[in-house]
């Protein structure tokens, strides 16, 4: 036993001994303890949320709605634009195959920060779960969407504190991009009746996920394969993590848009991207005959 815990202290001396020094002192990354109890928390949120809620009446959050996701899109913007700039229209930056610039370089600090916001934004979306719970839309809490929320925190907390900067940017830049228009869809969608027909393109914003995870993928592979000096074990776990995301959501897609399946979830009233995505949630209209 005690050569085991030897071990572990032995893991935990050379994590901590090749941590990004310019980011392992920031707000929230110096200990794994806040993440990990925030996530711990979220999950008792989702097993408890709904039980609370059965016997009370769900409530009415829509300008709370509005002001939510129109932040998360300004949040969104100004993340993509941080890593288009210092990435892609930075010249000494090779956005194909990059190591992480551990130095005190401005651009390298600057793409360093932006990929902690990005972390933090993922600490935000969990409250995407607390209004679907408030709110009493339990069909749309699936395994995929807390899968989805709770993951990405622990795992954006990791590469804040290892690998903050270099091939990291792909995945943070497209998923600012698919995000931006995904809560523009939100919001848009909680001004009313009269703004859903032009919503026609919700069903794309699936399709849009899916591209992007394998985008990323293989921009990973071309990442291995070309062997630029970033850390190699961080790019194994990402393209599990997305080939566990591409099979979540292909499922989800064809559940949504395909054949009977499709047919069986309109003639119930709701088809399973409503149910996943909150694709009507702000459709207040439906509240008081739902819920």
């Amino acid at each position: 036993m005690s050569g085991v815990v030897e071990y572990i202290k032995g893991v935990a001396a050379w994590a901590e001994s090749v941590a990004d020094p310019r980011t392992k002192d920031w707000f929230l990354i110096d200990s794994p303890v806040p993440s990990y109890s925030l996530v711990m928390l979220y999950l008792l949120v989702v097993w408890w949320g709904p039980r609370y809620m059965a016997d009370r009446k769900p409530f009415d959050l829509k300008y709370i709605m509005m002001a939510y996701n129109l932040s998360l899109v300004v949040l969104s913007v100004y993340m993509f634009k941080e890593f288009f700039v210092t990435t892609i229209l930075n010249p000494n930056f090779n956005s194909v195959c990059q190591p992480v610039d551990y130095s005190n370089d401005p651009m390298a600090v600057r793409l360093a920060a932006v990929c902690w916001w990005f972390y933090f934004s993922k600490i935000i979306e969990l409250l995407d779960t607390v209004i679907f719970i408030l709110r009493k839309k339990n069909s749309q809490i699936s395994f995929l969407h807390v899968y989805h929320h709770s993951t990405m925190v622990l795992l954006w907390w990791i590469g804040v504190r290892w690998v903050a900067g270099g091939n990291s940017y792909s995945a943070g830049m497209v998923n600012c991009l698919i995000h931006t228009l995904m809560y523009s869809y939100y919001f848009l969608s909680a001004l009313g009746p009269r703004v859903q027909p032009f919503l026609w393109w919700k069903k794309y914003l699936t399709s849009l996920q899916l591209i992007q995870f394998f985008g990323i993928m293989i921009h990973s592979f071309v990442t291995l394969y070309m062997d630029c000096g970033f850390p190699s074990p961080y790019v194994y776990a990402l393209v599990a993590y997305l080939i566990s995301h591409i099979i979540l959501f292909s499922n989800f897609y064809r559940k949504s848009y395909s054949g009977k399946d499709k047919k069986k979830k309109t003639t119930n009233g709701a088809t399973s991207e409503q149910e996943q995505t909150g694709a009507r949630r702000y459709n207040l209209r439906q509240r008081s005959g739902k819920n």
